[in-house]
C-alpha cells in the first residue's frame, strides 16, 4: 500500500477491504478485519479488527507474540490465565503460546489494531484436554466462548 491512504470515517480506510475475520464461522461471532499494512511494510502486518457488540474472537494461541492497541469501545480479553478489561487506547501484549480471546461489551463495538510479524505460525485452537484445563478456573470457564 504505497503512499497515503485517507481515512474514510467509521473506522474504515479508502481502498481497504473489510473481510470476514476467518473463513470458518463457528468459533467466533461478529468480527471483521482490515489489512492496513502488509506487502512493502517490512517484516510486519498491521490489521484492524472490529468485534460487534456482544461478539468475540476465536479462543486460540500461537507461537508468535502480537501487540494490540484498542481504538474504540470496551470489552474484555483472556490473556493466559487473566481476564482484563479493555477500553480505548489500552495497549495489550499477547505473549507466545498464551490462550487469548477478545470480547466486546454488549452495548458497543470493540475495535483494535493488531501488529504481528508477516511470517507467523497458524493459530492453535484448544483440544478437549486443553479446554478442560482452561475450564478448571471458574472465571475463565464463564468467560470463554468456543
Amino acid at each position: 500500500m504505497p503512499g497515503r491512504v485517507p481515512y474514510a470515517g467509521g473506522f474504515r480506510w479508502q481502498g481497504v477491504e473489510v473481510h470476514p475475520y476467518k473463513a470458518e464461522a463457528t468459533h467466533f461471532r461478529g468480527v471483521t478485519r482490515q489489512l492496513l499494512f502488509a506487502e512493502g511494510a517490512g517484516a510486519s502486518e498491521l490489521r484492524y479488527f472490529e468485534v460487534a457488540p456482544g461478539g468475540y474472537t476465536t479462543l486460540e494461541r500461537h507461537e508468535h507474540a502480537h501487540q494490540v492497541m484498542v481504538l474504540r469501545g470496551r470489552g474484555k480479553a483472556l490473556l493466559g490465565n487473566d481476564i482484563v478489561g479493555l477500553e480505548a487506547f489500552d495497549l495489550v501484549g499477547v505473549p507466545p503460546l498464551a490462550w487469548h480471546q477478545f470480547r466486546a461489551d454488549a452495548g458497543e463495538a470493540l475495535g483494535f489494531l493488531c501488529l504481528v510479524g508477516r511470517d507467523r505460525d497458524r493459530p492453535q485452537r484448544p483440544d478437549e484436554p486443553q479446554l478442560a484445563a482452561l475450564r478448571l478456573e471458574p472465571e475463565i470457564s464463564a468467560f470463554i466462548r468456543v
